[in-house]
C-alpha cells in the first residue's frame, strides 16, 4: 500500500460522485487515514461513507465546516493533529462552479467565487504547514481545473480562481522545497459529477466532439493522480507541477 500509516486531509467531500469521495476512496485503499471535510452534507450519508472507508482498515474521522473561515480551517487542522497526531497529505478538493457572462456576474458572484475556490486552499496550506515543516515532510496537492489554464466563455470568475490556484501552488513549492513538502495541481478536465448535473445537453455534446478523448472522465479516473502525487517514491521529484487528467484539452 503506497500511503500506509498516512494521516491525510480531504476537503469538499459530500456527493457521491464527486472527486473529494473518490480521493478518499483511493486514499483509504492505499491505507491512509483520513480526515474528511464537508460543508452542508447529510450527517447519516456521511457516517455512512465513513464506515466504508474504515472497511479498509484504516480511520476516518469527520469535519463539518466552511473553510473560506480562518477559524474553521484552524480547527479542522487542530482536529486532525489531535486525533492522529500528524498530517503527511492535504488534497484540497473543495470547490464551486458557477456559468455567468462577465456583465450578469455581481460582486458577491465574484468574491463567493474565490472565497471557496481559491482563498480556502491559501488558509488549509498555511495552517497545515507548520506540521509538515516540524516533520520535513509533507505532500499538499491542490485540484483546480483545465478552464485555470485556457480560460472558458461566461467563466471569468471561475478561471480567475482556478488560474490562482495553480500559481499559488507554484509559488508555495518554491517555498516548501528545501522543507521536504511538495506541492503540485491536478487540472481535470470536464468531469461527470454533480457540477455537470444542470448542464445543457448541448454544451456537453460539443464539448466532448472538441476533446481528444471525446468522453467525459469519471472522478475515479482522477483520484490515482493524487494518490502518485502523494506517494514515494512515485511522487518524489514532482513540485510545482500540475497533472492533467483533461482528455486532451489542454497539452502542454
Amino acid at each position: 500500500m503506497r500511503l500506509k500509516d498516512y494521516v491525510s486531509i480531504i476537503t469538499g467531500v459530500g456527493s457521491a460522485s464527486g472527486i473529494g469521495n473518490a480521493v478518499a476512496r483511493a486514499f483509504a485503499a492505499e491505507g491512509s487515514h483520513l480526515l474528511l471535510c464537508h460543508f452542508g452534507q447529510d450527517p447519516e450519508a456521511m457516517g455512512a461513507l465513513a464506515r466504508e472507508l474504515e472497511a479498509f482498515g484504516i480511520t476516518a474521522a469527520l469535519f463539518e465546516g466552511d473553510l473560506s473561515k480562518e477559524d474553521t480551517v484552524r480547527r479542522m487542522v487542530s482536529a486532525a493533529v489531535s486525533r492522529f497526531g500528524k498530517v503527511d497529505a492535504l488534497v484540497n478538493c473543495l470547490g464551486i462552479s458557477q456559468q455567468l457572462p462577465l456583465e450578469a456576474l455581481t460582486l458577491a458572484d465574484w468574491e463567493r467565487m474565490i472565497s471557496v475556490d481559491l482563498t480556502s486552499i491559501f488558509l488549509t496550506c498555511r495552517e497545515v504547514l507548520p506540521h509538515m515543516r516540524k516533520r520535513q515532510f509533507g505532500r499538499i496537492i491542490n485540484v483546480a481545473s483545465q478552464i485555470g489554464q485556457k480560460g472558458a466563455v461566461e467563466c471569468c470568475h471561475y478561471s480567475a480562481a482556478k488560474a490562482g490556484v495553480i500559481g499559488f501552488t507554484k509559488s508555495l513549492a518554491r517555498e516548501t522545497g528545501g522543507l521536504g513538502i511538495t506541492a503540485n495541481c491536478i487540472a481535470p478536465g470536464p468531469v461527470q459529477t454533480d457540477m455537470l448535473a444542470h448542464t445543457p445537453a448541448a454544451w456537453v455534446a460539443q464539448k466532448k466532439k472538441e476533446l481528444v478523448l471525446p468522453r467525459f472522465g469519471e472522478a475515479f479516473e482522477v483520484a490515482p493522480s493524487a494518490v502518485f502525487l502523494a506517494s514515494c517514491p512515485d511522487g518524489n521529484l514532482y513540485t510545482g507541477q500540475t497533472l492533467g487528467p483533461n482528455c486532451g484539452d489542454v497539452m502542454l
